[in-house]
Parts: structure tokens; C-alpha cells; sequence
């Protein structure tokens, strides 16, 4: 089985194809953004496929970033992977920006916990932690004071993700050593092992925003109806 996998959920727009049991991609492509995700996108996909004998009629699956992320940069994964998938007749999976991150981790060696970490802003982040104990953390938006607190216990911590720097800093105040990987954005064949070993029927291309909008209805000014 080949997959076209698609990421632009943060500062990076990349596309890549990957046979099922290979550890690299056949194509790929990668893309250091913060805006210019829509213009820059479907080219990048043409660039990639165009490497890759028999094209689009040689994929099976088409696998997305669905979040945490850009609200634009998602929207425009997204619609690019379901509109290839709708053309093409081949299920689309999403695949979670803060799981792409922690794959490309695991084949590092730690006693402790890996953990992918994305700022939030506001002293919060998007937050994924795996550990031996099997008590981590599932995908979810939080302070940083209160990540920091429920891994008091469960070092050493391996982190990567933009919210790195402001978890580890907060575990050393509670004595817990830590390590940064370079990685700052999930692996475009990372992104694309997980779309193989999803399930079509449960990981669904839609947003995993994990928070609500800071834009919100200001109900008190509202005029009332006639």
C-alpha cells in the first residue's frame, strides 16, 4: 500500500509518498512556512507526485495532519487531501499533529517519558505525553503549570514541540531532568507511517482543535429581534 501524506498544520508545508514497510519515503517534499500554505501547497503535492511512477492512480491512501495547528494551515490540508481523496476514490485518514511528533521520537532510548509539547500561547500548550507507566497524557490543551505538575514523577522527560522550551523549564523548577530534541514540527513520514496504520472508519479528516476560539459573541451588545 502507497500513501500521499499531507502537513501544514504549523510552520512547515510538506508532502511525501511511502509504501507500507519502507522507512523512507518513495518522494517528499518539505516546505519551512508560517503563511503561504495555500498558494504553496497543490504545487509541492505536483512536485512530489511527479516523482512517483503511475502518479496519483499508484496511491491508496491519503493521510493529513488534522491538528493541533493553524486554523488556516489545517483547513488547507485538510480540503487538499479530501479534495485528491473525492478525485481519486481513496479513503483519507487524519492524523494528530501532536501524535507526528511523538513517533518521530520513539526510536530514541529513554527510561522516562516522551513528551510533544506545541505553545498555545498564554502560558498554555498542546500537550501529548507517552511513559512505560502507561499514565501519560492524551492530546489536550493545558497550562503549563499543570503539565509540568503531573510529570513531577514521571522523568526523565524527552520533549519536542515549539512549547518545549517553557514545559522543561517549568519540570526543572520541580526538579525533573529533561532533554530537547531539534525536532520543533511533525516528520512528514512520520505523518505518513501513522495514515498507513489508521483505521479509515475511526481517524476521520476532521480539526482537532482541542481549545475553543478566543473570538467569542458579544452577547451583551446583541440587538433583540423584532
Amino acid at each position: 500500500m502507497r500513501i500521499l501524506a499531507i502537513d501544514t498544520a504549523l510552520d512547515t508545508c510538506a508532502a511525501c509518498v511511502m509504501a507500507e514497510g519502507d522507512e523512507t519515503p518513495i518522494s517528499a517534499e518539505s516546505l519551512p512556512m508560517a503563511r503561504g500554505h495555500a498558494e504553496s501547497l497543490l504545487p509541492l503535492i505536483e512536485r512530489v507526485m511527479a516523482r512517483v511512477e503511475g502518479g496519483f492512480e499508484a496511491i491508496d491512501r491519503i493521510a493529513v495532519t488534522v491538528g493541533p495547528g493553524s486554523y488556516t494551515g489545517l483547513r488547507v490540508g485538510l480540503s487538499a487531501a479530501r479534495a485528491i481523496g473525492l478525485a481519486t476514490a481513496k479513503p483519507v485518514v487524519g492524523v494528530g499533529t501532536l501524535s507526528a511528533l511523538l513517533a518521530h521520537l520513539l526510536s530514541e532510548t529513554i527510561e522516562g517519558s516522551l513528551a510533544a509539547a506545541i505553545d498555545a500561547r498564554h502560558g498554555a500548550i498542546y500537550v501529548q505525553v507517552l511513559n512505560p507507566r502507561g499514565d501519560g497524557i492524551a492530546p489536550a490543551h493545558l497550562p503549563v503549570a499543570a503539565v509540568a505538575d503531573r510529570l513531577a514523577g514521571a522523568g526523565p522527560v524527552l520533549l519536542a514541540g515549539s512549547g518545549s522550551p517553557a514545559l522543561a523549564a517549568a519540570l526543572a523548577e520541580r526538579g525533573v531532568s529533561t532533554r530537547i530534541s531539534r525536532v520543533t514540527g511533525p516528520d512528514i513520514a512520520s505523518v505518513a507511517s501513522l495514515g498507513l496504520l489508521a483505521d479509515p472508519e475511526q481517524a476521520l479528516p476532521r480539526p482537532l482543535y482541542l481549545r475553543g476560539p478566543d473570538a467569542r459573541p458579544q452577547d451583551h451588545a446583541r440587538i433583540a429581534r423584532q
